[in-house]
């Protein structure tokens, strides 16, 4: 059985960038959705039973067999993902996110006390991150993320992902999140089904900030509203209008600002919305 097992692997060809590739045998069951590149997120598809590593590190697997990884912005490393059958038989393929260019913006004359906020702003800034950051730690069996997502807004793409301004010489962080024109009071609908795991009014910079955890550390979270028709805690349905667009915290104008995580690793909704539920 060994034999045939690494025929067939040699037989998958693994791109950079595809919408799905398979493996079945009566042990083993090997699918992936998503585009290997920096930003992207992986969607896999196996046995329940069986157990998924990346680098070594165990991927939760769900009750469906569903699993999910995914590359940040400047991810250059290569990952072996294995998946091993409950009888000892295995697959392994060797994962490298492609490279790609962003676009970097250098602007001059910023003012000091933009780009210096005062002391008590700064502490606010750090309280805010703090609890963004144990949002998006949390990992549960929702398993939305592998049911497909859809834009939250229609509306013209203003920012992408991956972008960088430079104030005065000085890099800022990099934009991490898809950027869409609108009005304040515009409707914003969960790209995914999902649990509100936050809903801050004001944050300095973000505004009205709101997270949704769709499963297994993969959240949405948007920026700079105005309003919320949801609390923490409630469950919601992807299309459901959760919340108003806004240019709260530090925005220049009305806009929605929709970022994508996979626990820390941030990803770019822009690839999200491509991928396709497996079977």
């Amino acid at each position: 059985m060994g034999s045939s097992l690494n025929k067939s692997l040699v037989a998958l060809a693994f791109a950079a960038s595809f919408s799905a590739s398979a493996f079945h045998n009566t042990s083993q069951k090997f699918e992936l959705s998503g585009e290997i590149k920096q930003g992207g997120l992986i969607v896999g598809k196996t046995l329940p039973n069986n157990t998924v590593t990346l680098n070594g590190k165990v991927i939760t697997v769900s009750r469906n067999g569903d699993y999910t990884f995914g590359f940040s912005r400047d991810d250059k490393q290569s990952y072996q993902l294995v998946i091993t059958a409950v009888n000892g038989d295995r697959v392994t393929k060797t994962l490298t996110p492609s490279i790609r260019e962003y676009n970097i913006q250098r602007i001059e004359g910023i003012k000091k006390s933009i780009m210096q906020p005062n002391p008590k702003s700064v502490a606010r800034a750090q309280q805010d991150s703090k609890q963004v950051k144990a949002a998006r730690k949390i990992s549960s069996e929702l398993g939305y993320f592998a049911q497909g997502f859809i834009a939250p807004i229609k509306g013209t793409i203003t920012g992408v992902y991956g972008s960088q301004r430079v104030y005065n010489g000085v890099p800022k962080n990099p934009h991490f999140g898809l950027d869409y024109a609108g009005k304040t009071g515009d409707p914003v609908k969960a790209p995914a089904s999902g649990t509100v795991l936050l809903w801050v009014p004001d944050m300095f910079y973000s505004g009205g900030t709101m997270i949704i955890d769709h499963g297994q550390g993969v959240s949405s979270t948007f920026l700079h509203l105005s309003n919320s028709y949801v609390k923490q805690g409630d469950q919601v349905k992807q299309g459901q209008v959760v919340a108003a667009v806004g240019k709260s915290g530090r925005a220049t104008g009305p806009h929605l600002d929709w970022r994508i995580n996979w626990f820390g690793v941030k990803i770019d909704p822009a690839l999200v919305l491509k991928l396709q539920p497996l079977d």
